[in-house]
């Protein structure tokens, strides 16, 4: 029997208490992380991250299936993935590009899973195109002039393109077009011993060529010259001085810009509340007077170390005054020797920044997916996204060529 399934918009979340559900794929799709962001107003109407989540429901049963976020937007703040010069378009033509419609986690580069799905269920191109008919109803609702999925994993991608390129789509519909992007990722792989773990910091720097080796010692020698040490705090030994010293430290990134942060202090303090399994801070401490003082943090998520592909994923960031490599040592070095103690297959040290190839973050594509509304601007994008597609492919390619890695232990790049 030929399975049919409906769409339902909703508002709330009380669809969370209808099913059970499978556990996502990283800890940003953890309801205790949206329900932070809800309740201290990261999103909501005041935010410009207005949330609605699509249903797909099996008509038989009256089960619900699989749910994904969209939200109504009229910024790009928060995306990373940017579209300004399609807003640009629109604007000299007298078209509103505003509201657009977004399926992301908010402030969160980060690829993952963007679909809640109720154990037993995989996702399949019927319940994505279930899906992405509610998407377009909204969009129809509210005059909404795209749609735009961030940072979409690889079988939603390939879900989606499989879908246009065997016409499946509804020609009435406009077609779902796919961007890609670069991350840097670190893989806890040593490829001359027989691709096993690293066993510590020194066996991950022995694939290295001799000089990126000398240049990371030398550079982290640089830490204990300025007076300073480094420390790792994890869960529930992260305490409310530690959570107030970081968020100084944090909002300093965003002052040094004019700008206000994203996330406030309640945020992080229920975060440590809810998930305190997923959370690392490393912190960069100065003596003075005596007295050793907080003057940097660095916060990181992580997966359960025994799930298949774990990730840590380095997020949030600040000092309160300049030190030569401070920044290297608590975002990329403590994260690697935390991702190598923990086990950790994986360390994701967040978007941009070509100065992490040298220290041996491997480059891999992101995939994100777009529908514009209006027809008179579709071909024009199509033809973007097919020419940015094949720009960030030679990036990657001459990204994947200046990889510090000695012959035996290059991997693989990412087609």
């Amino acid at each position: 029997m030929t399975q049919t399934l409906s769409h339902a918009l909703t508002n709330d979340t009380n669809w969370q208490t209808l099913a059970n559900w499978q556990s996502p794929d990283t800890p940003f799709m953890q309801f205790e992380f949206w329900r932070a962001l809800a309740d201290t107003k990261a999103i909501g109407q005041d935010a410009g991250w207005l949330p609605l989540y699509v249903l797909a429901i099996d008509d038989t049963s009256n089960k619900i299936l699989a749910v994904m976020p969209v939200f109504v937007k009229g910024h790009h703040q928060g995306e990373y993935v940017f579209d300004y010069a399609w807003a640009e378009a629109f604007h000299r033509y007298g078209v509103d590009y505003y509201p657009r419609l977004v399926t992301s986690v908010p402030y969160t580069p980060v690829t993952g899973q963007r679909i809640w799905l109720a154990e037993g269920v995989s996702l399949t191109n019927t319940i994505w195109q279930t899906l992405l008919a509610g998407v377009d109803d909204l969009a129809k609702q509210i005059n909404a002039s795209s749609w735009h999925g961030l940072f979409m994993p690889d079988d939603t991608a390939k879900i989606a393109t499989a879908s246009v390129t065997a016409d499946t789509e509804p020609k009435t519909q406009p077609k779902t077009m796919q961007r890609q992007g670069c991350q840097f990722i670190w893989h806890n792989q040593n490829l001359t011993n027989d691709g096993k773990p690293f066993a510590g910091f020194d066996d991950f720097l022995a694939t290295l060529t001799a000089r990126k080796r000398k240049n990371i010692r030398q550079e982290r020698k640089k830490i204990p010259k300025q007076n300073l040490t480094c420390r790792i705090k994890t869960g529930e030994n992260i305490t409310d001085d530690d959570w107030q010293a970081f968020y100084h430290c944090y909002a300093m990134t965003y002052a040094v810009r004019g700008q206000n942060p994203y996330l406030s202090p309640d945020f992080f303090t229920q975060v440590g509340k809810t998930m305190p399994n997923h959370l690392m801070l490393a912190q960069g401490l100065e003596l003075i007077d005596g007295h050793e003082e907080i003057v940097a943090s660095s916060l990181f998520f992580y997966d359960d170390p025994s799930t298949s592909d774990a990730t840590l994923y380095g997020r949030y960031w600040g000092s309160i005054n300049e030190y030569d490599s401070l920044h290297f040592e608590l975002c990329y070095y403590q994260g690697i020797e935390f991702a190598i103690a923990q086990g950790l297959q994986h360390f994701d040290p967040g978007t941009q920044g070509e100065h992490k190839l040298i220290r041996g973050f491997v480059p891999h594509k992101t995939h994100s997916l777009h529908r514009i509304y209006d027809e008179r601007f579709e071909p024009a994008i199509s033809d973007f996204c097919e020419q940015d597609r094949e720009r960030m492919q030679a990036y990657r390619e001459e990204a994947h060529s200046v990889l510090p890695f000695n012959v035996d232990n290059m991997p693989v790049f990412d087609e």
